[in-house]
């Protein structure tokens, strides 16, 4: 067994083949386990060609062991490249996690046309957060009903793996990593900034798109939506969802300058969309008396539910951070899962509305049906994270007037919510971050992530923040993925740049893949928006510039 300073420079690298049942001590753990056990390592050769090159690596395989005996492992992964760039690359998660985040694929939103970390020579590695899923993946929240599962899950095994990850580097490298990263969107991009908050020592930059920051809070407005949509007549078709669509488009795609497919001005179409007095080719959007009349019209209930959406969730008593709402979702102009035959939709559709009206029991997930995502989040949240009563009815729990429950509510959003506003440590050590977040993101609020930071800037001072952080937001972009702007963006360059070298970011370009690929837009940083310059090809981000107004 060996420890974190076990390994020096002085020592000799060891092979891949003989880290196979390498140890590694509780005590070396940051957190408290009964140690970790590599359990397979392979070689594997390189393979791909030109910016899909990945070189040859060591996979490795291993498990962290709990406390508590009723509580499952922590699995994780390990690449280890034969010809290594001296530095490491973290993944986080998506959902409530339960895979392995192999560190093999690419930063979110990382272009096509640039390495994948792995193919850069970084170490890189992920882990399942200490916790297997069932066949609902990423919708299984069964771990909830055990503390340390849910500890685990909520943060501390980011800690636990980044530990014996490192230790594992410097056994077989005979050498710590120079400098260290953190990857991830959604659920990954809160383990992003809880890494980097809790563990300012160990990190020197994150690339945040995304971010869940606030899960638990975020499970609430699952709920009230959840209780809206399950209403009945309340859940819109698929065609319905086209139409509302439709009718935000065409009203507010010329409020950045240009009819160009994209709703860059957010600010002015919240502020002056109205989906019940909508038209869309001279007609009505709102179905006449408010009655459903069939697809080609929103009956007053569906109006309701895209309301819903659109508006915060409003709280009589406060949360651990403090606050006593979660901001409304952008909706209008939002791919809530549409009929489309691009082949992201199904991804679309699965991370938003899904296909089938919420009910009790939950509708199961299968591969042609589901429920709307955090529907299914809501319900799996309430029966074992909550009240960890796999019968409860999770529809009759009023996230507003929870009753003998909301002490536990409150207490699971200061166990699960990145709620930490001072990076002070993290910006001293020479940290930096790069947060992303898509303006029509169907299931975590755009303007949760203006909400976080606004708080931090509050906090430590907007000068402070603009010297370590960037947050852009990207028109059209879903979570994800988008069948309307999926967005490529190379954050990984410009985050090395940046740390490594003192580059302050340049101006940012992303470029689209699927809605018209290869067109591209600036990055703009938060509040402002891409405003067509009123020339040239719209599909050119030279032809835009970053407004306010």
């Amino acid at each position: 067994m060996f420890g974190l300073a076990a390994c020096s420079s002085d020592d000799d690298p060891v092979a891949c083949a003989d880290l196979h049942g390498t140890t590694v001590a509780a005590s070396a753990i940051g957190l408290r386990t009964q140690g970790a056990t590599v359990t397979s390592t392979a070689v594997v050769p390189a393979a791909g060609s030109g910016a899909s090159a990945v070189g040859e690596y060591c996979k490795v395989l291993g498990s962290i062991q709990p406390v508590d005996s009723n509580a499952p492992k922590i699995l994780f992964q390990l690449n280890l490249p034969t010809n290594w760039n001296g530095k490491a690359m973290m993944f986080g998660g998506g959902g409530y996690n339960g895979t392995i985040a192999t560190g093999l694929g690419n930063v979110p939103a990382g272009p096509a046309d640039q390495p994948v970390p792995l193919g850069r020579g970084y170490a890189t590695f992920g882990s399942d957060s200490g916790h297997q899923a069932n066949a609902d993946g990423s919708r299984d929240g069964r771990f909830g009903a055990n503390d340390e599962a849910l500890a685990n899950f909520a943060g501390d095994a980011l800690k636990k793996t980044l530990d014996v990850a490192k230790a594992i580097i410097r056994k077989h490298y005979a050498e710590a990593p120079k400098r260290t990263y953190f990857a991830g969107g959604s659920t990954g991009g809160r383990e992003a900034l809880l890494a980097v908050g809790n563990w300012p020592q160990d990190f020197d930059g994150a690339i945040v798109l995304y971010p869940a920051w606030n899960a638990a809070a975020l499970d609430l407005q699952f709920g009230r939506i959840t209780r809206q949509l399950a209403q009945p007549g309340a859940y819109p078709s698929r065609a319905k969802r086209q139409l509302a669509y439709n009718a935000a488009l065409a009203a507010c795609d010329g409020l950045d300058g240009v009819g160009d497919g994209l709703i860059s001005n957010m600010p002015a179409c919240n502020a002056s969309f109205n989906l019940a007095s909508a038209a869309l080719n001279g007609s009505p959007v709102r179905c006449a008396g408010g009655a459903d009349l069939g697809d080609s019209c929103l009956s007053d209930a569906q109006i309701a539910s895209f309301n819903t959406f659109n508006t915060p969730l409003v709280l009589p008593y406060a949360l651990a951070s403090g606050e006593t709402t979660y901001p409304g979702f952008n909706t209008w102009g939002t791919d809530f899962g549409n009929p489309g035959s691009s082949p992201l939709q199904p991804t679309v559709l699965t991370l938003s509305l899904g296909t089938e009206q919420p009910a009790n029991p939950m509708p199961a997930v299968t591969a042609t049906t589901m429920p709307p995502y955090g529907s299914t989040f809501w319900d799996q949240w309430v029966k074992y994270f909550v009240t960890r009563d796999a019968s409860f009815n999770a529809l009759t729990l009023d996230p507003q007037a929870p009753g003998a429950w909301q002490s536990r509510i409150v207490a699971l959003t200061g166990i699960q919510d990145a709620n930490r506003t001072d990076l002070s440590a993290f910006r001293a050590r020479g940290g930096k971050i790069l947060m992303a977040h898509g303006t029509h993101d169907a299931l975590v609020s755009t303007r949760a992530t203006q909400q976080y930071w606004a708080r931090l800037r509050n906090a430590m001072g907007a000068a402070t923040v603009d010297s370590f952080m960037r947050y852009y937001e990207i028109p059209g972009y879903g979570h994800a993925a988008s069948s309307v702007f999926n967005a490529a963006w190379d954050s990984l360059t410009t985050l090395e740049n940046w740390v490594e070298r003192g580059t302050v970011p340049p101006a940012q370009t992303v470029a689209d893949t699927a809605g018209v690929p290869g067109r591209t837009r600036p990055l703009c940083d938060h509040p402002a928006w891409p405003r067509y310059r009123g020339a040239g090809d719209v599909n050119l981000a030279q032809n835009y510039n970053c407004a306010t107004q």
